[in-house]
């Protein structure tokens, strides 16, 4: 009997191992293809618990099998990638299932752009959306702790998460929230499973806050690790829902998830800065932050001369004729043709229930950066309609790339560090000529607010030394993030990119500390082994494919 055989013999949904699904399933949005024995789509929460006891009884014999869930599959680090068993949640945990007046309940395999349609209309959202928003689902985003532009004001996903259920080691469904003072002792003193888990947990933090204190990550955004600095003290409060986001699904799988939500600013006005060296990021970056606005990002010159070359595609993106586009930048045409293509642009956007309100906030930072450095090219969109053309530059780049550009292909591996906003004049150029030491074409779009920079290089897949580069440059990459107190991951997470690289950015005894606690949750290594920490037995670089065309 096969594993596929079995599996249809335990659950009511649907489970397929052809060669098309597994195939299907092998892949990402990243570098790496791992093809899965077989995937099941669970119909309800009892078929979860039912996948989990049979692992965990066929661990208890020896057999090597395990669970790894997957939504959208659209993560960049290989994180929902597996040899044994994908538990796919987008065919039937696809339910919107309360939106209340500052809430809502959802089910994880809900696409975002669903979500956003509904809470919208009951004027909420959830503001830690990503630029991969139309395709991502809002599981995705709990098991990564995603962000995305509004970062910088509102936060990532993690704030956002009130409440889990979730299927853990032993089968059972449990409700993950943040418990307190009184609730937390009660909690520990249950004579159950959750009660020991609570106790076991509440041992590990309390005991070991020197040490988290010492090695947590010290910039404002971080995806990498296991969130254990953000959880309580162990003794007066423990929140293992706050745990379990950005876990990557490697401690349980999650069947319902209660978010909080807040009204939407409707109304935006945006600033637009050229500049054409990096050195002016040392005045600039504290100058924006302290007008405060809702969102700092950028792109570089390869992203312009991208969005210049493929100018149709971008018309088509802005529902535009590509004549009304070019009136539409006539501006920066002329800033161009003067002073050549900025070496980045700066986007600056404020957000309010006002309009005019908005507007003067954009308005008197130029005010300032004209002041300031007089040289610079600088631009105001007054509203949504005019700020869109540089959002459809910023958020379309990488998919520009990954279908227009022949003979190569995209290779995010090391697209998503974080450093201090203070350093970014210092840090980039020195990242620039680690990056021109293999003669790659890259592009560089951040989140300049929080210092979180997505680098997408172009590889040829016929390069012998691919393999190589991805290592080498990642050891560089990583060392110089790392000199300056960074984070490896701001927002992907850790996946097959990054796990390999957790160690060097905690040190041992944080990632002696990031498996006990999951050993405590996840005992047997029931769900998505060799993500966060390392596995013995895997070599995430033996998964590496640039054939890769998802």
């Amino acid at each position: 009997m096969t594993l596929a055989d079995e599996l249809r013999n335990i659950i009511e949904g649907d489970v397929d191992d052809s060669e098309k699904i597994r195939e299907e399933y092998s892949r990402d949005a990243s570098l790496f293809v791992l093809k899965p024995a077989v995937v099941v789509y669970p119909k309800h929460t009892k078929d979860i618990q039912k996948l989990v006891t049979f692992v965990r009884q066929q661990k208890e014999k020896g057999r090597n099998v395990h669970l790894t869930a997957r939504a959208a599959g659209t993560d960049m680090s290989g994180g929902p990638l597996t040899e044994s068993i994908v538990v796919s949640m987008t065919k039937y945990f696809n339910k919107i299932l309360e939106v209340g007046e500052e809430s809502a309940v959802v089910e994880p395999g809900v696409y975002f752009r669903d979500f956003d349609t509904e809470t919208k209309a009951h004027n909420l959202e959830l503001p830690s959306f990503t630029a991969s928003r139309d395709i991502c689902t809002v599981g995705g985003m709990v098991g990564n702790d995603s962000g995305g532009e509004r970062n910088l004001k509102y936060g990532k996903t993690a704030r956002y998460v009130k409440e889990l259920e979730m299927v853990l080691s032993d089968g059972e469904v449990h409700i993950l929230k943040d418990f307190s003072g009184t609730a937390l002792e009660e909690k520990k003193k249950e004579d159950s499973a959750e009660g020991e888990m609570y106790r076991k947990i509440s041992t590990l933090i309390s005991e070991n806050q020197e040490l988290i204190q010492r090695r947590k990550p010290t910039v404002e955004k971080n995806s990498s690790g296991y969130a254990i600095w953000d959880i309580g003290d162990g003794e007066n409060k423990l929140n293992l829902a706050r745990l379990m986001v950005g876990s990557q699904g490697t401690m349980g799988i999650i069947t319902k998830i209660t978010f909080s939500l807040i009204p939407p600013k409707k109304k935006s006005a945006m600033a637009i800065i050229f500049i054409d060296s990096l050195d002016d990021l040392g005045n600039l970056v504290p100058l924006v932050l302290k007008h405060k606005p809702d969102c700092f990002e950028s792109y570089d010159d390869n992203t312009f001369k991208l969005a210049a070359k493929y100018f149709p595609e971008f018309a088509m993106q802005m529902k535009t004729n590509i004549i009304g586009l070019g009136f539409a930048f006539l501006p920066e045409v002329w800033r161009l043709l003067t002073s050549g293509v900025p070496k980045l642009v700066l986007l600056v956007e404020f957000r309010s229930d006002d309009q005019l309100e908005a507007k003067e906030k954009a308005e008197k930072l130029l005010k300032e950066v004209r002041k300031e450095n007089p040289t610079l090219g600088t631009f105001l969109a007054k509203n949504e309609k005019q700020s869109r053309k540089y959002w459809t530059v910023r958020h379309e780049s990488f998919n520009l790339l990954r279908k227009k550009v022949r003979g190569k292909r995209t290779a995010p591996f090391i697209e998503d560090f974080v450093v201090p906003p203070n350093t970014l004049s210092e840090f980039l150029p020195k990242l620039n000529r680690i990056l021109n030491e293999y003669k790659l074409t890259y592009t560089i779009a951040g989140h300049v607010g929080d210092g979180n920079f997505h680098i997408i290089p172009l590889m040829d897949p016929k390069r012998t030394d691919a393999r190589s580069i991805v290592e080498t440059l990642s050891e560089k990459v990583y060392e110089l993030v790392l000199s300056y107190k960074g984070s490896i991951s701001g927002e992907h997470n850790d996946g097959f990119a990054r796990t390999p690289y957790v160690e060097r950015m905690f040190g041992k005894e944080m990632t002696d500390l990031f498996k006990d606690v999951e050993k405590t949750i996840d005992p047997l290594d029931i769900f998505n082994p060799g993500k966060k920490v390392m596995r013995g037995d895997i070599d995430p670089f033996a998964y590496l494919d640039f054939e890769n065309k998802k």
